[in-house]
């Protein structure tokens, strides 16, 4: 029986206006179910849309349209952009499922028979558009310490979950299960800042907000966003529902993969939801970092007086999904903020998948042509230092890219991988190909040093494919390899058979002129 693996994102907050930083968790999680999946693991990913809430109603009021008329909208567009992406999630899950309501009513009616809820009055500062209430001191400057905007003061009646309670428990979970939550600064983050000082009551239900889940014994409520949203993960198995096969086979979560911002609510509410509800809490939480642009969350760039595309729905069609899913995956180390620009974008296009991926599977399959009819040939075993080196560095970065995987290391498995590549490149400059295919004597060396190559670029491939499929699905095509399967023969050089005609998968990632790129993307950004 294969080893199951259940992976989630946080469900998305509706927006027609996804940038780079928005698709950065969706790119992850995929990354690491394609791995998973080729490991030979029974792997569920799951993604969503959180659909409820007053900010939802106001604008959909402002275009003059029912909720869920705009939501559809959204949701159509979303699900586009993840098909560009290449995103392979198993469900799609939104808050306005009819399954998932009933599912949350449920949960909501039985947290309340065990006492775990309660009714009370609210009284706070509120800030819509985060749909967050606040108390004076963890405002910034007068203004919600999210997004800067202002709150308002309301009042009015509400049930409360008895988040208190858990204070102890979730000091104990932390200590007592240290890979529960990571990296560690977000474990010192919740400890310090919420934990030691002690939790309230958390407010759960809202009377002035309708566009939500009624409260099934008082419908004058509906279920606030902690108890809505954060169910998702397990509703989306069927928990709460008259089938809960998938629950029973999947929960709970190998790991929920969450920017940083939202961390309180998956190591502190969710947790404390979970133990009331006496089922088991998810394996891992990992509150990944933001990528930057000008200082500031992507989602909240300035204009800086260049030229800065921030727009996957432009990159995608001039530069190909996998060259928007690499700068995600490689340019922000994991679980820090990473920096974008434009610039860095081109330039690692051209130094990392032009120049150290793409040229080395042209050059290399172009020798292979030359010299030996693009067949590759019988080899004696590798005996020279230098193919010895190679064949011992290459394996030592696909163990790396394992071990960096285990732990959902994505930037750093990256780096192992394009290492392989540096490697293979290093290599061809070092024992000079062309010049051993001038020697007659020296045709069973160049027939190894052929055999190096093509065995370095199939195991870079294999590895890369779970992050760049379009183009490592390419090179495996053209290497023999069954693109669809999974990992096969990566401790050794002997993947390609002798014997086996290898075609060009041609140019995957032509040289840019980056002025010319400046200047194209200026015109499309303008125009949008």
């Amino acid at each position: 029986m294969k080893e199951k693996f259940y992976i989630t994102t946080p469900i998305y907050y509706p927006s027609q206006k996804m940038t780079l930083g928005n698709c950065y968790t969706t790119v992850i999680c995929d990354a690491v179910a394609r791995f998973n999946r080729k490991m030979g693991k029974d792997v569920f990913f799951l993604t969503g849309t959180d659909e409820h809430g007053q900010k939802i109603s106001l604008s959909a009021k402002v275009k003059g349209v029912s909720e869920m008329e705009y939501l559809n909208e959204i949701v159509s567009d979303t699900k586009a952009l993840w098909e560009m992406l290449g995103i392979t999630y198993n469900k799609f899950i939104r808050t306005t499922d009819d399954y998932h309501e009933k599912a949350v009513q449920k949960i909501f009616t039985e947290l309340y028979k065990k006492e775990y809820i309660y009714k009370g009055e609210y009284e706070g500062l509120y800030c819509t558009p985060c749909e967050a209430f606040w108390t004076e001191s963890q405002l910034v400057d007068g203004k919600c310490p999210d997004c800067g905007r202002e709150v308002t003061p309301q009042k009015e009646e509400a049930y409360f979950f008895k988040l208190s309670l858990f204070t102890d428990k979730l000091l104990d979970l932390y200590k007592n299960n240290p890979e529960f939550l990571q990296p560690q600064t977000r474990v010192n983050e919740m400890v310090n800042n919420f934990l030691k000082p002690g939790l309230s009551d958390l407010c759960v239900s809202r009377t002035s907000v309708k566009w939500g889940v009624p409260v099934d014994f008082d419908p004058k409520h509906t279920i606030y966003v902690w108890i809505d949203a954060l169910s998702n993960y397990i509703t989306a198995l069927g928990y709460g529902s008259d089938d809960q096969t998938l629950f029973e086979k999947y929960w709970p979560a190998d790991i929920h993969m969450i920017g940083k911002e939202i961390v309180r609510f998956h190591a502190i509410i969710w947790p404390a939801i979970l133990m009331a509800l006496d089922l088991p809490l998810p394996k891992k939480v990992y509150g990944h970092g933001w990528m930057l642009f000008g200082g500031d969350k992507l989602s909240k760039s300035k204009d800086t007086g260049t030229v800065e595309c921030i727009d996957p729905r432009i990159l995608i069609p001039l530069y190909s999904a996998d060259a928007v899913r690499y700068i995600l995956l490689r340019e922000i180390p994991f679980g820090s903020d990473g920096n974008y620009s434009t610039d860095i974008f081109l330039t690692r296009f051209n130094s990392d998948l032009s120049n150290n991926f793409g040229n080395l599977v042209s050059r290399s399959l172009s020798m292979l042509k030359k010299y030996f009819g693009s067949v590759l040939p019988n080899t004696p075993k590798a005996t020279e230092e230098d193919d010895v080196t190679l064949q011992k560095e290459v394996l030592a970065e696909v163990n790396n890219t394992f071990e960096y995987m285990k732990n959902f290391d994505v930037s750093k498995a990256l780096m192992s991988i394009f290492n392989i590549f540096t490697l293979a490149n290093t290599y061809i400059q070092k024992v000079e190909p062309w010049a051993l295919a001038k020697d007659e004597n020296k045709k069973d060396r160049l027939a190894v040093v052929m055999k190096n190559l093509i065995e370095s670029i199939r195991l870079g491939s294999q590895l890369l494919q779970p992050f760049l499929p379009e183009s490592s699905t390419k090179v495996l095509n053209a290497l023999g390899i069954d693109s669809k399967g999974e990992f096969e023969n990566m401790d050794n050089f002997d993947g390609v058979k002798a014997g086996t005609t290898l075609e060009s998968p041609g140019i995957l990632f032509p040289r840019l002129d980056k002025e010319a790129e400046f200047e194209k993307l200026a015109n499309l950004v303008n125009k949008k």
